[in-house]
């Protein structure tokens, strides 16, 4: 067990995950405004994870991923799939469980939501340096995996 760092690290600590936290709040508040009515940033999540990690998942690999109960990715995915986006068949290396994929449909939807929320992005970049936003990226794509692998670990 690693030594407990200074009360005073520790409060920083805090106060980062504070910002992080609220900054969450306000780009998840943000983008609902800009899906169609009746989808969430969490089924949004779903589509997202599916593009950028890898389709064909199973719902419990979906869940653990997007840290949600099995009970919600299933709600989720029963969204998804009654609009179409995305399909889900039985696990070709086991029978027993399902597997998810994206539709075209579904790559269509997650494309129209990015370039839904052009114009604030748009807006926060002539506001925010991007060179501050590009130092920011390394320790926090580090942070990441450290939390990802104690999360896994």
């Amino acid at each position: 067990m690693p030594d407990t760092p200074p009360v005073s690290d520790l409060a920083r600590f805090f106060a980062f995950f504070s910002e992080v936290n609220i900054i969450n709040q306000l780009s998840t508040a943000m983008f609902e405004t800009r899906l169609p009515p009746g989808f969430t940033v969490s089924q949004f999540a779903v589509l997202n994870h599916l593009i950028r990690v890898r389709d064909g998942q199973t719902p419990v690999d979906l869940a653990r991923a997007l840290q949600v109960p099995k009970t919600t990715m299933t709600h989720s995915l029963a969204v998804l799939e009654r609009h179409g986006l995305v399909q889900t068949a039985r696990n070709p290396e086991d029978g027993r469980s399902k597997c998810v994929w994206i539709t075209d449909a579904g790559r269509t939807f997650h494309e129209a939501a990015v370039a839904a929320l052009a114009t604030d992005i748009a807006d926060i970049a002539a506001r925010f340096p991007s060179e501050d936003l590009q130092q920011a990226m390394s320790p926090l794509t580090a942070l990441r995996r450290l939390m990802d692998a104690r999360r896994d670990g």
